[in-house]
């Protein structure tokens, strides 16, 4: 599987404010991953990808749409990024979802 986290910074975290989930933890801090900029696609990457359009429901989840279209729902990020909306909260019923497809091609524009 390619990883959305190929080309995201990773730091560690001992910011004061979670002293207390740290403490819990029995840890001084916590390496994780940083956000990692949502790039558009060049018009170029854009030509090269089928889009399927779909209209996000109540009850809808970016995991459940990545399963039903690519049969693998840790995929749904490469959805939020096309789509440049990160999260399930991001979207609203009636609005329109873009499914770029092939995977392996998307991929490729964002795992390189």
């Amino acid at each position: 599987m390619s990883s959305r986290y190929a080309n995201t910074v990773f730091f560690r975290n001992n910011n004061p404010l979670y002293d207390e989930v740290f403490e819990d933890r029995g840890v001084k801090y916590i390496n994780q991953y940083g956000t990692s900029e949502m790039t558009p696609l060049t018009p170029e990457q854009k030509k090269a990808l089928t889009v399927e359009t779909i209209i996000w429901q109540s009850g809808d989840r970016l995991e459940k749409i990545a399963g039903h279209h690519y049969q693998d729902p840790t995929y749904w990020w490469v959805i939020a990024r096309y789509n440049q909306k990160p999260t399930d909260f991001h979207y609203q019923p009636g609005q329109a979802v873009y499914i770029p497809k092939p995977l392996s091609k998307i991929l490729s524009f964002y795992v390189g």
